[in-house]
């Protein structure tokens, strides 16, 4: 893309752009200062309402792929514009289900997983958007944005939540329906993206995508891997922390949310600053996604050993902070060193990848928390082994080199540079 016509997508676009993943974000987060009153109000267990958040995030780590196809064969406001509506009516049907007769749980986890469908095509689809419209510096800081973005809707979303739940605590199921409509109508009439995308047949579709996970596939999933692991943690510790913050402190409502912010505030602030000063710069991406897991692997192992809550907050803002260090990292990694035919269902892997380590964080923690020592000294071990593949594999592939603002593949068994040069 030209740089003229780079410079048609202004601030207006970056804008609507980040509203996608912030809003995908509300559809876990705001839940989680809520999770133990909807476990006291349907008299259910700790491991039931987790399902509230699992069932939504493994709907769509299973349906992302599909809507990555579908977005670079027909393109990617086809999928994002009527993702948010199924998105929009899911949050509707789980907010009836919850008022309907003292509160329908089996309908609520319907109501969650068609909020999953929806989901699948929305932030994945936008990061291959954003990737479609800016090249090169303008890329890795939008993409930043982008990850901001997310980043602030874990913070703004459990003080929203706990806000909503001085109403009823239902009441945020009703948010989504007005925010989706917004969002997909400011999508389909302001975002211009290019019409003459002439989608391959599946068969040549399919042989492209496997001649590039051929070409990258050992990389890719060490930093998928990473990407989950990173989310796994995070939304764990989310879960545990708000109970804990209950149990024993007794602390509900909006205090409980403005703490359970603290950490992601830290994840979105280093969000923003990593993805505005990489710029593409491999090495330096490949050194921060190794210090941000070190710092979550130091985080996790530290928590056992800490009585007091200030230095627990001080720990977990750490682990936000690496977070924060690795996710924005990966995405320009991902996007920027695949083709952009092959582009909308790399990233869309690699969304489903972090939704199913999201999905595996609450039920995971809610199951070992009795046995504390073992989860996090468990969760600390798995962050540093995702350390050492990240050391050996991001580094083998000669690398992910970076060149005049753009990323290069030159891998180890590539006889010809046109093989291993992507877009």
């Amino acid at each position: 893309m030209s740089r003229s016509s780079e410079s048609q997508h202004g601030t207006g676009d970056i804008l609507i752009l980040s509203c996608i993943p912030l809003i995908m974000v509300l559809g876990n987060s705001m839940l989680i200062p809520v999770l133990p009153t909807i476990s006291s109000q349907l008299h259910i267990s700790s491991f039931q309402v987790s399902l509230l958040i699992t069932l939504f995030s493994i709907s769509a780590g299973l349906i992302i792929p599909i809507a990555g196809i579908l977005s670079d064969r027909f393109g990617r406001k086809w999928v994002i514009v009527p993702a948010l509506f199924i998105y929009g009516a899911g949050g509707l049907l789980t907010g009836l289900a919850a008022i309907w007769n003292g509160g329908q749980y089996d309908w609520m986890l319907a109501g969650r997983i068609l909020q999953g469908l929806g989901a699948a095509g929305t932030a994945p689809i936008a990061m291959a958007l954003v990737s479609d419209l800016f090249n090169n510096d303008e890329r890795s800081r939008v993409l930043g944005i982008i990850e901001a973005s997310n980043g602030m809707g874990k913070v703004i979303s459990p003080i929203l939540g706990s806000l909503l739940a001085l109403i009823a605590w239902y009441a945020l199921f009703f948010l989504f329906p007005i925010f989706c409509v917004a969002i997909a109508l400011a999508v389909w009439f302001f975002i211009h993206e290019k019409e003459n995308r002439e989608p391959p047949p599946l068969s040549q579709y399919g042989k492209s995508l496997s001649q590039t996970w051929k070409r990258q596939g050992g990389w890719l999933l060490v930093a998928f891997l990473a990407g989950a692991v990173t989310l796994f943690i995070l939304f764990g510790v989310l879960f545990y922390l708000s109970n804990f913050l209950e149990n024993r402190y007794g602390l509900t409502g909006v205090p409980k949310g403005l703490v359970l912010a603290i950490p992601l505030l830290a994840m979105s602030g280093v969000s923003y600053f990593s993805g505005s000063h990489i710029r593409e710069k491999t090495s330096l991406m490949k050194r921060l996604i190794i210090i941000g897991l070190a710092s979550i692997a130091l985080g996790m192992g530290l928590v056992p050993l800490i009585s007091n809550t200030y230095l627990l907050l001080t720990v977990l803002i750490i682990i936000g902070a690496g977070s924060g260090l690795v996710l924005p990292c990966l995405n320009i990694l991902i996007t920027s060193a695949v083709g952009s035919k092959e582009r909308g269902i790399i990233t869309s892997l690699y969304g489903s990848v972090r939704f199913l380590g999201v999905a595996m964080g609450p039920p995971t923690f809610s199951a070992l928390a009795p046995y504390k020592w073992w989860l996090f000294l468990g969760t600390a071990t798995l962050a540093g082994g995702t350390v050492l593949l990240c050391l050996w594999f991001l580094k083998q592939p000669e690398g992910i080199r970076g060149k005049g603002g753009q990323i290069r593949l030159y891998m180890r068994h590539s006889l010809r540079s046109s093989d291993s040069t992507t877009s």
